[in-house]
């Protein structure tokens, strides 16, 4: 344990790194995936559920825990680590991502961003400073700069607008912040989808001599080859000596792309979402439990996963569960999720450390092709019919697992 925030990288494999970051409450394996708790909670999980599959911090929200049960109450009750029964790291978004997809109600201008909730209608102000203080009321470990955030596609023109806005904010926010000893504040590197807006925000960020550096307005909807070409171009900008986080990224397949090319941390929404929708990641590829093939299936999502999730619970009565809509089915599906990510993780850690990341990101793509055995009535449907495991990969194709 250590009462300073700092960030050291212990081995590489070309651009890739394996590092730790170092906080108050505990250090950060990285690469890291860090599970979304939106409200102060990740959904469907209990708090030592999530550590036990591996994750060493968590992500809470800022536009939604302001709005709900409020930044002041949370303060008073001790602040999120201990409303939420979580005392590990937490890192908080700024709110910006959330207030953009607000497009018919807010109004964003130089002080900041004026929304209405969408819970009840209610106006609510928030300003670089606005939201550093409700972060700091929540008790983040790591704090991120107010950005404004675009959607993709958008012109040069409107992406140079909200580069130069997110600059501006970023200072503000720094200054707000201060010096927090074991804190951090991150800056977000914007831009669109243009390289030289992503290299000057980048190199205008790391003037302000900023804990960690984030890139984010990508995983929007823009091709994985626009978003590994804007982490390409990023990269050299920012400093090696600090973490780098890309935002609400995403797929297994987007994320060991991501970490070949320097990233240090993700967060995503992607395998709790998809827990409560039916979906299992595993490492033969994702999976659909609606659907009818899994009906007579007594094999486990994954024999070898350590997860009990995973290896205890058949396909037929994770089919079931999810066909007669019980909530157990979201429970054990998301478990399942979360701790596959943590093991993804694991594995590119560990490679990194071996310098072997091409062929272990070779091999894990493999399976994900190849999927698993066939299963008790495979034999009896197409490949096509049974809609499992689509995976895109980075050189563009699409391929089924199971």
């Amino acid at each position: 344990m250590t009462d300073a925030f700092s960030f050291a990288v212990s081995a590489t494999d070309g651009e890739a790194r394996r590092g730790t970051i170092a906080t108050p409450r505990g250090e950060i394996r990285t690469p890291a995936f860090m599970p979304v708790g939106t409200a102060g909670t990740v959904k469907a999980m209990l708090p030592e559920q999530v550590r036990q599959a591996g994750a060493d911090i968590v992500l809470g929200n800022t536009y939604h825990l302001m709005l709900r049960p409020g930044a002041e109450r949370v303060a008073r009750l001790g602040g999120l680590h201990r409303m939420m029964n979580w005392e590990r790291p937490i890192l908080t978004d700024s709110g910006g991502f959330q207030v953009m997809s607000l497009s018919g109600l807010r109004k964003i201008d130089e002080r900041g961003v004026t929304f209405q909730s969408h819970i009840d209608g209610s106006r609510h102000e928030l300003s670089p400073e606005r939201s550093i203080e409700i972060q700091g009321l929540l008790g983040s470990d790591i704090q991120m700069q107010l950005d404004e955030c675009v959607k993709l596609p958008c012109s040069d023109e409107i992406a140079e607008k909200a580069m130069h806005l997110s600059l501006r904010w970023a200072e503000r926010c720094r200054v707000a912040f201060g010096e927090q000893p074991g804190r951090a504040m991150f800056g977000i590197v914007q831009g669109g989808a243009v390289e030289r807006l992503r290299v000057e925000s980048a190199r205008e960020l790391t003037r302000l001599d900023l804990k960690g550096y984030a890139i984010g307005g990508l995983a929007v909807g823009e091709p994985q080859a626009v978003m590994l070409s804007m982490i390409e171009a990023v990269m050299p900008h920012l400093p090696a000596a600090k973490p780098r986080y890309l935002m609400g990224v995403g797929t297994p397949d987007d994320i060991v792309e991501a970490v070949r090319r320097g990233v240090d941390m993700f967060d995503c929404v992607m395998p709790t979402r998809a827990g409560r929708h039916g979906q299992a990641y595993t490492r033969y590829g994702r999976l659909n439990l609606r659907n009818a093939v899994h009906a007579d299936d007594p094999r486990p999502l994954d024999p070898a996963s350590a997860c009990p999730a995973a290896n205890t619970y058949s396909r037929a009565y994770l089919h079931h569960l999810v066909r007669a809509g019980e909530i157990l089915g979201m429970v054990l599906l998301t478990w399942a999720n979360i701790w596959y990510y943590q093991d993804l993780m694991a594995g590119l850690r560990k490679a990194i450390e071996e310098g072997r990341l091409s062929d272990h990101i070779a091999s894990v793509k493999a399976d994900w092709i190849r999927g698993a055995p066939p299963g008790p009535r495979a034999s009896c449907r197409s490949e096509a019919a049974d809609g499992d495991a689509i995976l895109a990969l980075s050189d563009g194709t699409v391929r089924r697992g199971i």
